[in-house]
């Protein structure tokens, strides 16, 4: 008990928490950005069309879980945000719909490493722990892309695949949908499967600051994290 009232777990807990929502937020004004977009009112009727994380945050799954997860290991756990509701569209739009959503994580981790980089190349100093913070919540984002982009509903990916597939593939794909929340259960109950979303976080997390810091001519930060 002594280990979970210590600065540096509440520290984590806080910091971990204000990434979440802030990733969650971003990614559910993804979809309500692009299903207006595509002539949808019911995101904007119905507040989601702000990034405002309150209007997007689930009482369980965006404050409840996570909060207990960092609290007991340190890690996000599993969770989730309200889902957007919006108009069933053609499969292309419903696909575009879908794919916001963890493209806004990507812009948004893009975004925490360019100003990261451009405060260390005006010089600014950016101790170990805020260097440590921003570099994780650039790897959780990238977490919830690839996390989301797996094909199996209810996740972003299965609609993303159904969009992307020749006709002729569809119904055996929704056949295949009604079993893919198996899938889902596979990385909730499996830890070893979730290499296959860390694995391609850390490896984007890495090249992108490796890149960003080339451009900028900034020195490594090979150790950071």
């Amino acid at each position: 008990m002594n280990d979970v009232a210590t600065p540096d777990r509440i520290q984590l807990v806080v910091q971990g928490m204000i990434m979440f929502i802030a990733a969650i937020a971003l990614h559910e004004f993804g979809h309500a950005w692009m299903a207006t977009k595509l002539g949808d009112s019911t995101p904007k009727r119905q507040g989601r069309l702000t990034l405002n994380p309150m209007a997007h945050a689930d009482p369980i799954g965006t404050l409840l879980l996570p909060a207990v997860f960092l609290i007991s290991t340190g890690t996000i756990g599993f969770a989730w945000g309200k889902p957007v509701q919006h108009r069933s569209f053609h499969r292309k739009g419903n696909m575009l719909v879908a794919f916001a959503g963890p493209a806004m994580n990507v812009i948004l981790a893009t975004f925490i490493v360019l100003v990261h980089v451009i405060l260390l190349k005006a010089g600014v100093k950016v101790g170990p722990k805020l260097t440590g913070a921003l570099i994780n919540a650039v790897f959780l984002n990238f977490i919830l892309f690839f996390f989301n982009l797996i094909p199996a509903a209810p996740l972003d990916g299965g609609t993303v695949l159904r969009g992307l597939i020749p006709y002729s593939w569809l119904r055996g794909y929704d056949q295949y949908a009604v079993y893919a929340p198996f899938v889902l259960l596979a990385f909730m109950m499996v830890p070893a499967i979730g290499v296959v979303v860390r694995w391609p976080a850390e490896w984007m997390t890495f090249h992108l600051y490796e890149l960003m810091l080339k451009i900028g001519h900034v020195p490594s930060l090979v150790g950071a994290r």
